[in-house]
C-alpha cells in the first residue's frame, strides 16, 4: 500500500481569480491499493463518500481508463486534514491524490505536465490543483485542455495565517454569486494588482501586498456569503497583517504576517472572541515547496 501526501491550497491570493494559487503546509494523507472491490474509508472519522462517487476514487478511475487499464478497485484510507468545503483546496487534494496514487501505482506512465492538464480538466480550472501537484506559488493558465503553468519555490519571512470559520461554504453557491461580465476598467484593475502580488512576493517588497490582494471580480460579493468577513479583515490589519484577502472561494480568509509577528493567532481569536464573533480558529502555516508526495509503500 502506499501512501500520499498532498497540501492544502489557497487560491486567487486576491486579484487573481482562477489563475493563482500557493500549496501550504498543511496536508492530507491517503493510503492506497488495487483491490477487487471499492473499499473506502476515513482514518480520522469524517465522513466520506464510500463508493464510486469518492473523488479520489473518480480521479484514479479516470487515470487508469487514459493508460488503458481497468480499475476492478481499489482500498483507499483518507486522513482529512484540510476543512472541507473552506476555500482550502480539499476537492483539489481528492483528485490529485487519485491521480499521483494511480499514476505511481501502474508505474508512472503519464508525466507531471500530463498529471497537471488532468487534474484542471477533471476540476475546471487550475489554481488549486497545480499548486497541490506542484507546491510553490504556481501561476496558471488553462485553456480547456492543457495548464501553461509556472512554479516558483518561495522562500521568504512570511506566515500565511488561515482563519477558518466553523461553517462552510460551497464553491457552487460561491460562484453563482459572481457577475457573469465585468467592466475594461475592473479587468485592469484585478490584472494589475495580480502581477503586483507575485512580484512583490518575490523581491521582498511586502508593504505592496495590501494594495496587491485587493479584487473587483470575486472578493466584493463573497464577502457578503461570510458573516463578520469585514469584521476579520479589520481585526487582521489591526494585528499587523501585510494583507488579508478570501482563500479561494471561501469562507477562510487568509491573513499574510512577518514571521516576527509570533503572536497573531493568538491575539487574533482571542479579539474575534472578545467581539463575540466566535467559531473562527486561526492556523499559522508555511508555503510548501514540495507539492504532493508519495511518502511510503
Amino acid at each position: 500500500m502506499i501512501k500520499i501526501r498532498v497540501p492544502a491550497t489557497s487560491a486567487n491570493l486576491g486579484a487573481g481569480f482562477d489563475a493563482l494559487g500557493l500549496a501550504l503546509g498543511f496536508f492530507n494523507y491517503v493510503e492506497m491499493e488495487e483491490s477487487d472491490r471499492i473499499d473506502i474509508t476515513s482514518a480520522d472519522g469524517i465522513e466520506v463518500p464510500a463508493d464510486e462517487t469518492n473523488m479520489i476514487y473518480v480521479a484514479a478511475r479516470d487515470l487508469y481508463e487514459i493508460c488503458g487499464r481497468k480499475l476492478e478497485g481499489l482500498k483507499i484510507i483518507q486522513t482529512n486534514n484540510i476543512p472541507m468545503a473552506r476555500g482550502l483546496g480539499s476537492s483539489s487534494a481528492c483528485i490529485v491524490a487519485g491521480l499521483a496514487g494511480a499514476n505511481h501505482l501502474l508505474g508512472n506512465p503519464l508525466t507531471q505536465d500530463d498529471l497537471v492538464d488532468l487534474a484542471a480538466q477533471i476540476e475546471g480550472h487550475p489554481d488549486n490543483t497545480a499548486p497541490a501537484l506542484l507546491g510553490g506559488i504556481v501561476t496558471a493558465v488553462f485553456d480547456g485542455r492543457k495548464v501553461h503553468w509556472v512554479k516558483q519555490e518561495v522562500y521568504t519571512k512570511l506566515h500565511f495565517e488561515a482563519m477558518i470559520p466553523e461553517f462552510e461554504l460551497k464553491t457552487e453557491k460561491a460562484r453563482a454569486c459572481l457577475p457573469k461580465e465585468v467592466s475594461h476598467k475592473d479587468a485592469v484593475y484585478n490584472l494589475s494588482r495580480a502581477a503586483l502580488f507575485s512580484a512583490s512576493l518575490l523581491t521582498g517588497k511586502y508593504e505592496n501586498l495590501r494594495t496587491a490582494v485587493h479584487d473587483k471580480l470575486h472578493q466584493p460579493y463573497r464577502m457578503e456569503l461570510i458573516p463578520h468577513c469585514r469584521d476579520v479583515f479589520d481585526t487582521a490589519y489591526t494585528h499587523g497583517a501585510y494583507a488579508v484577502y478570501v482563500s479561494g472561494a471561501g469562507p477562510t480568509l487568509m491573513a499574510i504576517v512577518d514571521e516576527e509577528n509570533t503572536f497573531f493567532k493568538g491575539k487574533m481569536e482571542f479579539s474575534l472572541e472578545n467581539a463575540g464573533i466566535h467559531g473562527w480558529k486561526v492556523h499559522d502555516l508555511l508555503i510548501d515547496n514540495e507539492g504532493t508526495k508519495i511518502i511510503n509503500e
